[in-house]
């Protein structure tokens, strides 16, 4: 979702940014691993020896930071191409985000993508890059996960839909099985 059919580069850094200032840690080292990860998992790589408790709560504080703003979210470049041709064409299609339901859904809103299967870090046990979320999609959607492209804009990300066992395609000059360099990109080569 966010970095891939959303654009809120800018809403995720202000919110870690400000994060980063409440709990005392170094923003740049916070920004450099917390693209395409569940925000207890970057809470626990910055605080190693921190109770399930402590995570739990800056996890959440890092969230409620997100909720509201949604300053700059928009649609990335070729998302509505796109979509009309995953629509003209009848093809399956999901979104599985890192973020939780409300996040996901405000992010989308804002951008005005309606997902019509949404796998959230609250439908999963594991976040990217564990495949998880990507195996629970292709289930939803009846598809098989070697028949599914997962894309995406993280190494988290690609690492996921790997071993998931999916063609990835790759943004934002990434290494996946197709690079692409924005999704209208995508819609020429699927229509």
């Amino acid at each position: 979702m966010d970095g891939t059919l959303v654009d809120s580069d800018a809403a995720v850094e202000r919110a870690w940014t400000t994060w980063a200032a409440e709990f005392g840690v170094d923003a740049a080292a916070v920004l450099a691993i917390a693209h395409g990860s569940p925000a207890d998992s970057t809470v626990r790589k910055m605080f190693a020896d921190a109770t399930d408790d402590a995570v739990d709560r800056a996890a959440t504080r890092q969230l409620e930071l997100q909720y509201d703003d949604l300053t700059g979210v928009t649609a990335l470049a070729g998302v509505e191409d796109l979509l009309a041709v995953l629509t003209r064409r009848n093809l399956p299609w999901a979104v599985v985000t890192s973020a939780d339901v409300r996040l996901a859904e405000a992010r989308l809103g804002a951008a005005g993508i309606v997902a019509p299967l949404l796998v959230t870090v609250e439908d999963i046990s594991a976040g990217k890059p564990d495949p998880e979320g990507f195996l629970l999609a292709a289930k939803r959607l009846g598809v098989a996960p070697e028949r599914c492209l997962v894309v995406e804009d993280s190494e988290p990300g690609l690492a996921a839909g790997r071993a998931a066992g999916a063609v990835t395609a790759a943004l934002k000059g990434l290494d996946g099985d197709v690079r692409l360099t924005d999704l209208g990109q995508l819609a020429e080569l699927l229509a």
